[in-house]
């Protein structure tokens, strides 16, 4: 804790922050900041030796020529058209160049995921037998798009193609939402009323503590799981609803409650209804790793567990309001990625980032990705871009074993050209791969068979994979003389790069290439030095 506290101190000592804001910390759930914010968007071989020492490319092996793992992701939201479709209705060509002009944005920016909320609210932007299409897609809930197309599946083909992973992002209770227009038939609100209550605010919430509403949200996930080729299953922080939905009442949950104590339950309402969802996370969590192991199971929980954890930090209690125990999940390894949505600046009193981010990293006890959700919304001036590239630097130099991060939301990377080109030219000038989840996989894919000709000036890399279909990126690393290690990432259906022989005004020769296949949790190949000559 020293030498964090040292860490933290130098840190913030060496950093330019443009704000010092003392402002209370919003009780504004990540989804709803930016509701206003629109979308901009043959010649012989070459001689080779092989050098038969092989050199294993494992995560943080001090041998790999590159460290290049970086979780770099941004979520793209459905509900209120906050991000995606850009209204409710477009025909399906105007929705598919939408989203492939968002996915061509994180591809040519260096990301490689996207989070993708399919169930705004008990409803689907897929093709769902379990709950009915979204108003958000076409304008009336129920109605399939016209012509019809399966959104989801055209997601993720578009992401894979570009690699990008794709996690599908669902709010596991909400059951309608303010901006949902009129309540179908097909709502659960009319087809299992048991389950939900309304707020005083106009939203309809189902139930946690109901076993038909555990039931009903975890068939969805693994339906989700069953039938579509997603990389994880996201959660943000939407447990019981914030009190502000409820004019700041308690929860109506009042026949659940005597239900539970006529049965002899003796908890506390709070752990009561903390049990409820304790239960349900863990439940989907088993059911995921059941089903397809590699799917990973992501969870996004506002940025501060309780009040005085750090002693320094004030603000929202998410264990005693959204009955949420964030640190228990995280403790307990119910989660293989953890993004607390840390939302507030560098300096801010009672809310600093890296003083939380320190926090909730010293009860990764399970050491599962811990990658924070970062608010790029701002201005877009010089103060918003340097606060925006400092938080990323600091979760760097915090998070050295598995960096990343989660930006809400593409909609202002979009808007500020300006903070794009700084992430572009800056941290995320080169593309990076998802950090491996030991966990779930520790075997490494075999090595590609590789093969180099000469063409003029060029140096042809070819190369095969028995596996190939189980193979979902290329890593093509190349050494010029007196030069350090160099990489470029490939995406599934390459099998060929092509390099310059002889660089730079020193007519640096190219020396040593490598290239590894990489499988679907981020497990790299075996790397083969092969010196040319």
């Amino acid at each position: 804790m020293k030498l964090r506290s040292i860490f933290l101190f130098l840190v913030l000592s060496i950093i330019l922050v443009s704000c010092k804001s003392t402002q209370p910390v919003p009780e504004i759930p990540s989804e709803e900041i930016e509701t206003k914010d629109t979308l901009a968007a043959s010649k012989p071989e070459v001689s080779s030796e092989v050098k038969e020492e092989m050199v294993g490319i494992t995560p943080w092996d001090p041998n790999t020529p590159k460290n290049i793992e970086e979780f770099r992701a941004a979520w793209v939201a459905t509900v209120a058209n906050i991000n995606w479709p850009s209204t409710p209705g477009l025909p399906t060509s105007e929705q598919q160049k939408e989203a492939l002009e968002l996915l061509d944005y994180l591809e040519n920016n260096n990301f490689n995921a996207v989070i993708f909320q399919v169930r705004p609210q008990a409803d689907a932007l897929y093709d769902s037998k379990l709950e009915p299409w979204s108003y958000y897609l076409t304008g009336q809930q129920g109605k399939a798009p016209e012509p019809y197309y399966d959104p989801l599946k055209f997601w993720i083909n578009a992401a894979h193609e570009r690699g990008l992973e794709l996690h599908v992002w669902l709010n596991p209770y909400r059951a309608h939402h303010t901006t949902g227009k009129e309540i179908s038939e097909k709502s659960v609100i009319k087809t299992n009323p048991d389950l939900v209550v309304e707020l005083e605010n106009g939203m309809w919430w189902m139930d946690p503590a109901q076993k038909g509403t555990q039931d009903l949200s975890s068939a969805v996930v693994m339906d989700l799981v069953k039938r579509y080729d997603i990389d994880g299953i996201h959660f943000d922080d939407y447990f019981y609803p914030y009190d502000s939905y409820n004019n700041g009442k308690d929860f109506p949950d009042d026949r659940s409650w005597r239900a539970y104590q006529a049965a002899g339950g003796e908890l506390s309402r709070g752990d009561w209804r903390r049990e409820s969802v304790n239960t349900f996370i863990k439940r989907v969590y088993n059911e995921i790793k059941a089903e397809k192991p590699h799917v990973k199971f992501g969870l996004s929980p506002f940025g501060i567990w309780r009040p005085g954890y750090p002693e320094s930090v004030t603000g929202y209690d998410q264990y005693e309001k959204l009955y949420a125990d964030a640190r228990l999940w995280l403790n307990e390894g119910w989660i293989d990625y953890y993004t607390p949505q840390l939302y507030w600046k560098i300096s801010q009193l009672g809310q600093s980032f890296p003083e939380l981010l320190g926090w909730w990293q010293s009860e990764n006890t399970k050491q599962r990705h811990l990658w924070p959700g970062m608010n790029v919304g701002g201005e877009g001036d010089q103060m918003h871009i340097t606060e925006v590239i400092n938080q990323i630097m600091i979760t760097r130099g915090m998070l050295p074993k598995s960096k990343g991060a989660v930006h809400w939301s593409i909609g202002p990377l979009l808007k500020h050209k300006e903070l794009s080109n700084a992430l572009r030219e800056g941290p995320y000038r080169k593309k990076s791969l998802v950090p491996p989840s030991p966990w779930l996989d520790n075997e490494s894919p075999k090595k590609p068979q590789v093969t180099t000709r000469a063409e003029n000036d060029r140096l042809v890399i070819s190369w095969e994979h028995e596996q190939a279909d189980a193979v979902f990126r290329w890593v093509v690393y190349f050494k010029y003389e007196e030069g350090n290690w160099d990489y470029k990432i490939l995406s599934r259906d390459a099998r060929s790069q092509n390099l310059q022989r002889i660089v730079g005004d020193q007519n640096r020769k190219l020396e040593k290439i490598g290239v590894t296949a990489v499988d679907r949790t981020g497990n790299q190949s075996k790397f083969k030095e092969i010196l040319i000559k």
